[in-house]
């Protein structure tokens, strides 16, 4: 008699073989190159990660770069760019279109050269060789030149805080010529040549007289200069009380801890100036935070935070999240739990790596989603579903901390699909957040379990749709993409769009890849 175990029959369209391997060796399905391509230009930040270090991305970005039509990767910088907030990876595929089609980077770099610090990324990449090249060029530089002759005041101080380039350096390497008088002085004193103060703009001037004052001990005015520039100088609490007022939301929400050592909260009323700059609507919006981005912040507030701090945080963060849908049917949300999502979620970068792990996004991706859709229910797994009781109506970042809090053991992205097959469980849309790495549920041969799990739910669930939310650049997933499978890459909130848009039947063939393809390379 046959093996039946071995030749089972299957109800249902054929599922394809899994015929590629994962980082842990286990079968999976291969991304295509514009997949791949689209995975790292939302989540790769050319770091170190759990499976992969930064000089194996950069060859696969740039093997790609060469295998795909030139306007898809300038299309993927923009993506990356304008809806991921990514910074490295589109200045890098940026810098590979000054190689490829220099017509084409002239139409894209003002959308992804945003501001002074993407300027030294994309010069920093062109100098270093690793697109193919060592010098700017004749275009690239003209469009460097343009954003320095076209930046205010503002934009240009900013662009002065960092290194390798320093803003100075990129001065000396492109040689602008300005024609208004402010801005050559300007430029004469950031590369340290002598300069009438007088014809300095007045924020700059007035950073030399603060500076003039400070030596003298005078208690002088700050500018409104970044903070970073002042660092050096002996400023009073009022001082950094006014650095705290004047700055930029992002600045405010970075430098907590250091407002709290400066003595700035204990000054009468400035616990509630900060509580109302971080928690207000407009300026959480202009700032594009991402929601990870909050839940650093909450993670590394120290003791010294005034409670009325820490939960405008919180407050934060719900405004963050606003544009996350209330999903219409049955919804699970499964966040990998497992060791694999210890690591941060931008990488490995020494003293400046992100203390949020990937395990932090995915606890927060399933308490957002469970925030604006009560009735969802939420299966954490690694190698099993582990079972956790979550209130919807407890705070984003409650919920988040407690989820985060499991951490350890194997992946299995079957596990969960697993357990609502045995419960013969109704399902309208499945979100499974994870690194993709899944092999404690390994097969030898054919589709990997994780899709067959699926299809056996479908068999209960014909209108079900899985989305699988990565948030580390990888090749492969454990579910092949179709018209009811969606998989998406990126830790930004523009991500939760696209699963309102999958799970409403809105996306085009081609779902994630679709949306990249449909992106203007129009300037704007």
């Amino acid at each position: 008699m046959v093996n039946t175990q071995l030749f089972q029959t299957l109800k249902g369209a054929m599922s394809p073989s899994a015929v590629t391997c994962n980082a842990e060796q286990a079968p999976a399905y291969a991304f295509s190159a514009r997949h791949q391509l689209a995975q790292l230009a939302a989540t790769g930040c050319l770091s170190r990660t759990f499976y992969a270090n930064a000089e194996d991305q950069l060859d696969r970005v740039m093997a790609l770069v060469q295998e795909l039509d030139v306007s898809f990767v300038a299309r993927a910088a923009i993506y990356g760019r304008e809806s991921g907030h990514m910074k490295d990876m589109p200045a890098l595929l940026a810098a590979s279109l000054a190689v490829r089609d220099v017509a084409l980077l002239n139409q894209v770099f003002s959308r992804v050269v945003d501001n002074g610090k993407m300027l030294r990324n994309f010069v920093q990449i062109l100098r270093s060789g690793a697109v193919g090249r060592r010098s700017l060029g004749t275009r690239p530089k003209k469009l460097v030149q343009h954003w320095l002759l076209t930046a205010t005041e503002k934009q240009l101080l900013n662009a002065a805080v960092g290194n390798t380039p320093s803003l100075a350096d990129v001065v000396k390497m492109v040689h602008p010529k300005p024609a208004e008088a402010w801005r050559a002085a300007w430029f004469a004193w950031l590369i340290g040549k002598p300069v009438d103060e007088a014809l300095l703009p007045p924020i700059t001037q007035a950073f030399e007289r603060f500076k003039r004052e400070s030596a003298q001990g005078v208690a002088a005015e700050v500018p409104d200069v970044p903070f970073q520039m002042l660092t050096a100088l002996a400023l009073n609490p009022a001082q950094w009380a006014q650095i705290a007022r004047s700055g930029s939301w992002q600045m405010v929400r970075q430098n907590l801890n250091t407002f709290a050592r400066h003595g700035v909260f204990d000054l009468p009323g400035m616990a509630e100036v900060v509580a109302a700059k971080l928690s207000d609507a407009h300026a959480v919006a202009r700032a594009r935070v991402m929601p990870y981005q909050l839940l650093a912040a909450f993670k590394a507030a120290g003791e010294a935070l005034p409670a009325v701090v820490r939960e405008a945080l919180q407050d934060a963060m719900e405004l963050a999240l606003a544009n996350v849908p209330s999903l219409q049917g049955r919804v699970v949300v499964c966040p990998d739990v497992s060791g694999s999502m210890s690591s941060a979620v931008t990488g490995q970068r020494g003293s400046a790596s992100s203390r949020v792990r990937c395990i932090d996004v995915a606890a927060l991706v399933a308490a957002a989603v469970l925030r604006r859709n009560p009735s969802a229910r939420v299966l954490p797994f690694e190698q099993d579903v582990v079972k956790l009781s979550l209130n919807a109506r407890d705070s984003v970042m409650t919920n988040a901390q407690a989820l985060a809090s499991i951490g350890g053991g194997g992946t299995s992205c079957s596990a969960p699909l697993a357990l609502l097959n045995r419960e013969r469980a109704s399902v309208d849309l499945v979100i499974l957040v994870s690194d993709n790495e899944s092999w404690v549920d390994a097969r030898r041969r054919g589709t990997t379990q994780t899709l067959r799990e699926w299809d056996a739910l479908k068999r209960r669930n014909p209108g079900a749709r899985l989305a699988c939310l990565d948030v580390q650049p990888t090749a492969t997933t454990q579910a092949a993409e179709r018209q009811d499978i969606l998989n998406v890459g990126g830790f930004s909130d523009a991500v939760f769009t696209m699963l309102a848009n999958f799970a409403a039947g809105k996306m085009e063939a081609g779902h994630w890849v679709g949306e990249i393809e449909k992106v203007s390379l129009a300037a704007q």
